[in-house]
């Protein structure tokens, strides 16, 4: 548990600091690192985390609408944060200072809940993410330790490009010392939902199927983002070679980790 807290927290301090202390970076690598991530996590939540929520749920159809769920509800934390989670980066209105104080606080609301939802799905507790399922030969049901770590990769490729996105966006906004403050804000997110779950999860204050339904709902949130990472990186359509190939990449590394990790 610390030692996921700690990846969490500095994967996010790190990869904001670069964007802090290198001004100067080049947008087109940004873009092919995001296609990466993004490629990433579609494939972990089509191939591990949506399986893993449908063969635990008792009403498959319940487990749909959750999904759904959390699609819109990222549509709307999207229109918050600017879309900062996949990559835009966009700025606040400089023209009134107000309203940068207010675009700055809604992206860090917007971000700061995408954060920490996604941080509920890595609790401890293993029942429902993180296991594969196997029958002996009198056909019991067990599970058997698998995947934990490939989703833990997927939301730290994430959370990169991310922090990354946060701190170019308010770089030009706020003053610095302030944009540190709230980058560790945001590093904080993750972690602390994944310790919220697991304490309500292990003080029994919230049982394994209410957790399914936060569960379901940040899988619908996952599905967003790397979809709309998609679509975002080719504009009108065009065929770039490069990000096909490195969505591939992507594609294969987690094939790989999930058959065989």
């Amino acid at each position: 548990m610390l030692f996921n807290f700690l990846l969490l927290f500095f994967t996010a301090l790190l990869a904001g600091g670069l964007a802090y202390f290198i001004p100067s970076w080049e947008e087109r690598y940004f873009k092919l690192v995001l296609v990466f991530a993004g490629s990433y996590l579609f494939a972990i939540t089509v191939l591990h985390i949506l399986p893993e929520l449908f063969m635990e749920s008792s009403d498959p159809t319940r487990m749909g609408l959750y999904i759904l769920l959390g699609f819109l509800l990222q549509q709307i934390l999207a229109l918050l944060s600017t879309g900062v989670e996949h990559g835009h980066i966009h700025h606040p209105d400089h023209d009134h200072h107000h309203g940068v104080q207010v675009g700055v606080w809604t992206i860090m609301i917007g971000l700061f809940l995408h954060a920490f939802l996604e941080g509920t799905l890595l609790t401890e507790t293993g029942e429902i993410l993180g296991h594969s399922h196997d029958h002996d030969h009198e056909g019991h049901h067990h599970h058997h330790s698998h995947g934990n770590g490939n989703l833990l990769l997927g939301i730290l490729l994430h959370k990169g490009p991310e922090a990354f996105a946060l701190v170019a966006v308010l770089m030009s906004s706020i003053k610095k010392r302030w944009v540190f403050a709230l980058l560790v804000v945001f590093a904080l997110a993750s972690p602390l939902g994944m310790l919220l779950s697991n304490f309500l999860y292990e003080s029994k204050i919230m049982e394994k199927e209410a957790l399914s339904i936060f569960y379901g709902m940040v899988a619908g949130g996952f599905l967003h983002i790397s979809t709309t990472i998609f679509f975002e990186s080719s504009p009108d359509h065009r065929f770039y070679l490069n990000k096909v190939l490195i969505s591939m990449a992507a594609f294969a590394l987690a094939v790989a980790l999930e058959m065989v990790v």
